[in-house]
């Protein structure tokens, strides 16, 4: 018996998981404040237009790439990135760490017609013009890739590199040796 109920609380987990995901739902103004949400990611955080020191413009193409796929950026900067699809194909651009691309797209495979709407990615139609704002607060290397079932797997991905700011004389207790 347990491991039935097991088995229906993990079907009913997975119906509320497909439902979460939006599978097939449209989204208009209603998610304006949604997108604009800002949840700290391992990456960063939703940046304003207004706050950008800086504007990247990337083209996406139809052979399955971003142009540029390498972007370094100073920790603490916010970047206004322009999204050009030059391509006659939707494409995006989703801003992470591997693990979670990978997790996304594995998810997009098994569910092609799923939308998204949080901060760090953006859809852009064919010959389309699109804009994602992002305030790189961590340091690292991230990714970003285009998850659309088959562009990932064909390599649409990208790389950012946060370098980190020198750290102020006056911070105490962060664990750097002196």
């Amino acid at each position: 018996m347990k491991k039935l109920n097991a088995t229906v609380a993990a079907a009913l987990i997975g119906a509320s998981l497909g439902a979460y995901a939006h599978e097939g739902e449209t989204h208009g103004k209603k998610d304006a404040a949604a997108a604009a949400k800002k949840e700290q990611k391992a990456w960063g955080i939703a940046g304003d237009a207004k706050a950008a020191n800086r504007t990247i413009e990337i083209s996406m193409t139809d052979n399955m790439r971003f142009s540029p796929d390498r972007i370094e950026v100073k920790q603490g900067e916010t970047v206004q990135f322009v999204l050009k699809n030059a391509g006659k194909i939707m494409h995006e651009m989703v801003i992470g760490t591997k693990k979670e691309l990978d997790e996304h797209a594995a998810m997009m495979a098994k569910h092609p017609g799923m939308e998204h709407d949080e901060p760090y990615m953006a859809h852009v139609a064919p010959g389309k013009v699109g804009e994602l704002v992002w305030n790189f607060n961590r340091p690292g290397e991230f990714d970003f890739a285009c998850l659309i079932a088959g562009h990932y797997q064909a390599g649409m991905v990208g790389k950012i590199n946060v370098v980190a700011q020198a750290a102020k004389s006056s911070s105490h207790g962060t664990g750097h040796k002196h």
